[in-house]
C-alpha cells in the first residue's frame, strides 16, 4: 500500500493503491465520518494523501484486525492517534518483510 506525491487522487487511483474496489471506498465514506474526500461540481471524488492515510486506518481495523464497522468507528473516535500509529507500524513491518523476502529469494537464486 504505497502512494505517490500527488496533491489529489481519483477514486480509481485510491482503489488501486489500497487494493480495494471503489465501491468499498464509497461505502466506507458513507459509514466513517473521518473519510471526507473533496468533490468537484460534477460530484467526482478527489482524495488527498491525508484521506488515504485515514482510509488505511479503516482498512487496518476492518480488514486486518477484523473489527465490525461500528467497532472500527469507535476505535478511531476514541484513539485516533493510537490507531494511526499502529496501522503505520504494521504497514512498515509488511514493507520490511517484503524486502527481506526479496533478499532471501535473491540469495537462494545465487546457490
Amino acid at each position: 500500500m504505497t502512494s505517490t506525491d500527488k496533491k489529489y487522487y481519483k477514486i480509481s487511483e485510491v482503489a488501486e493503491i489500497l487494493g480495494l474496489p471503489a465501491s468499498t471506498l464509497r461505502f466506507w465514506e458513507s459509514r466513517f465520518t473521518i473519510i471526507k474526500p473533496k468533490r468537484n461540481d460534477h460530484g467526482s471524488r478527489f482524495y488527498t494523501a491525508d484521506d488515504i492515510e485515514k482510509i488505511k486506518m479503516v482498512y487496518f481495523l476492518v480488514k486486518e484486525k477484523g473489527l465490525k464497522l461500528e467497532a472500527a468507528e469507535e476505535q478511531i473516535r476514541h484513539n485516533h492517534s493510537g490507531v494511526s500509529r499502529h496501522a503505520a507500524a504494521v504497514e512498515r513491518l509488511k514493507e520490511i518483510r517484503a524486502e527481506l523476502c526479496n533478499m532471501l529469494e535473491a540469495m537462494n537464486s545465487l546457490r
